[in-house]
C-alpha cells in the first residue's frame, strides 16, 4: 500500500469513529504509523478542542493546531498563544505572532465572537487566531466549544472554522471557509442510555469590497454565521430526525388490537373501491 492509500485508509478509519473518542483512536493510529506519515495525518484530523486558562489576564482559551508551537499532537505538550494577551505558553522568545495591524483586527474579532458565541450558543468558549501570509493576504481560524450543560445530557459542540482572506483587484477581497463541526451527545441512565455523534465540513467562498481594514470582521462574521446555521440544519436533519423516526418506528403508543382494527378497515374500505 502507497502512503496516499495508508493515510486515506487512517482517514476513512478516523471518520467512522466516536468523536469524543478521537484523542485516544488517534494516538493508536499514529502508534502505528511510519513518521514520516504522522504530520500528514495529524494535519487531516481535527482534534476536540481544549480549553486553557490566559496567565496574564486569567481568562478561558481554546487551543488547537492553529495557536501552538510544538510538535507533539497532544496540544497541552506544546507553547500555546492566548489571544487575549499574545503570550505563549509556556514562554518563548521566537513564537510566531501576527503583525500589529493584524494583531489589533484578531483582538476586535475575539471580542466580537465572544458576543455571538453567547448569543447563539448561551454559554460556552470561543477563540479567534489570525496569521500573517504572503501577498498582503492573511488566515485564520475560529473556534468555539459548548460544553457539558446539563444534568440529564452530556455533551459536546466543537466548531472549528478556518478561513483565508486574499485581497484582489482595487478593494475587492476573496474570502475562503472550511468549517468543521464536531457533535456528540449521551444521556444518562435514568432517560434512557442515548449515544449520538457525528462530524461534517463544509466549504465556501465569498466576495467583499473593503474600504477599511476592520471591514474584514464584517465579511468573516457573515460568513461564519451562514455557515454555521447550514451546518445547524444539515445535523439537525441527519442526526437528529434520523434518530427520531428510528425511535418512533421501535416505539407504538397504539395497542396491537387497534392495529388489527385499522388495517382491517383500510382492508375493506381499499375493496369497497375498487367495487365501484
Amino acid at each position: 500500500m502507497d502512503e496516499n492509500s495508508a493515510i486515506d485508509s487512517c482517514l476513512d478509519l478516523m471518520r467512522r469513529l466516536p468523536p469524543e473518542n478521537i484523542e485516544k483512536n488517534l494516538s493508536a493510529i499514529l502508534d502505528l504509523t511510519p513518521p514520516d506519515m504522522i504530520q500528514n495525518i495529524l494535519s487531516a484530523v481535527d482534534q476536540p478542542l481544549k480549553v486553557a486558562v490566559c496567565k496574564t489576564t486569567k481568562k478561558q482559551y481554546l487551543i488547537c493546531d492553529y495557536n501552538r508551537d510544538g510538535d507533539s499532537y497532544r496540544l497541552f505538550d506544546c507553547n500555546n498563544r492566548s489571544p487575549w494577551s499574545n503570550d505563549y505558553d509556556p514562554p518563548i522568545s521566537d513564537g510566531v505572532v501576527p503583525s500589529e495591524k493584524l494583531r489589533a483586527l484578531e483582538i476586535k474579532l475575539n471580542t466580537a465572537f465572544d458576543q455571538y458565541r453567547e448569543l447563539y450558543f448561551d454559554g460556552g468558549i470561543s477563540s479567534c487566531f489570525l496569521w500573517d501570509l504572503e501577498d498582503s493576504s492573511f488566515a485564520g481560524v475560529l473556534l468555539i466549544k459548548k460544553g457539558e450543560g446539563s444534568e440529564k445530557v452530556k455533551g459536546c459542540w466543537d466548531s472549528i472554522h478556518v478561513f483565508e482572506v486574499i485581497p484582489g483587484k482595487q478593494q475587492n477581497v476573496k474570502y475562503k471557509l472550511t468549517s468543521t463541526v464536531m457533535l456528540w451527545l449521551q444521556t444518562n441512565k435514568f432517560s434512557g442510555k442515548l449515544q449520538l455523534g457525528g462530524s461534517l465540513t463544509r466549504q465556501s467562498e465569498s466576495t467583499g469590497t473593503v474600504k477599511e481594514f476592520d471591514d474584514h470582521l464584517i465579511y468573516i462574521g457573515q460568513a461564519v454565521e451562514e455557515m454555521e446555521s447550514k451546518i445547524r440544519q444539515t445535523l439537525s436533519s441527519i442526526y437528529f430526525s434520523k434518530t427520531k423516526d428510528i425511535l418512533n418506528s421501535l416505539r407504538s403508543m397504539t395497542t396491537v388490537s387497534d392495529e388489527l382494527t385499522k388495517k382491517k378497515l383500510q382492508e375493506d374500505l381499499a375493496s369497497r373501491i375498487k367495487q365501484r
